[in-house]
């Protein structure tokens, strides 16, 4: 029964994070600070949004958890156990990164453009310039949490093509969407929410995403057996 715990969480990270997601304002282009804190202090969602994003990813790290435990316990000695390992261990990075983001650009970036939507027009250029380096604030983390995600996925996927476990098709697909990821967020920590570093991190990312869900089906059809390990 654990183990399949672990596996709708999974599977329900997946989708709660991506459906928060959606639910982000989009229309304003995220390089356009001035355009983007105007859509961000009308969105009335902003804080539920973010907090439901981390929800997300706090589930998909139980799933990796698991995915982790399984592979150990089928070959503890093999290569495939060892990347686990490291797989888990960045996804905990991944996690605590993810913790920083949402309480940066979920409360403390709302709470800044809040501020300079309703400042005095004397005041205004002063509370957009605090708005602006909160937003920096985000970059960073947002980055960081691309390329230590990006990571997780990848040495999973490395540790899936090792093991006899799991279809190693999933381990290519979880190697490359990782890779992808990661290199997402060194182009926004270079460039922040330019077109090209979005345009390179989401769609791994949404990828890397499904994949965990993919896992999380995997690992419910093959619950009884781990749950016996």
């Amino acid at each position: 029964m654990p183990f399949k715990i672990a596996s709708v969480a999974a599977i329900a990270g997946a989708v709660v994070l991506v459906g928060a997601t959606l639910l982000h304002p989009m229309r304003a282009d995220p390089a356009d600070a001035m355009a983007a804190f105007g859509e961000y202090a009308a969105d009335r969602a902003w804080i539920a949004t973010h907090l439901a994003q981390f929800l997300g990813v706090a589930l998909i790290f139980v799933g990796l958890h698991a995915l982790r435990r399984s592979l150990v316990a089928h070959a503890p000695g093999a290569p495939g156990a060892w990347l686990a390992d490291l797989g888990l261990c960045m996804a905990l990075v991944a996690l605590a990164v993810a913790a920083v983001l949402q309480a940066v650009d979920g409360i403390a970036l709302k709470a800044a453009v809040d501020h300079w939507a309703a400042a005095a027009e004397a005041e205004k250029r002063m509370a957009f310039e605090a708005a602006f380096a909160v937003r920096q604030v985000e970059i960073g983390a947002a980055s960081l949490l691309q390329i230590v995600f990006g990571a997780a996925g990848a040495l999973f996927g490395a540790a899936l093509i090792a093991s006899p476990v799991y279809p190693h098709w999933l381990g290519w697909v979880a190697v490359a969407t990782g890779i992808g990821t990661a290199v997402g967020g060194v182009l926004m920590a270079f460039t922040g929410f330019s077109a090209t570093a979005m345009n390179v991190a989401m769609p791994f990312n949404l990828v890397l995403i499904a994949w965990v869900a993919a896992m999380g089906i995997l690992m419910w059809r093959s619950a009884d057996q781990h749950d016996g390990v």
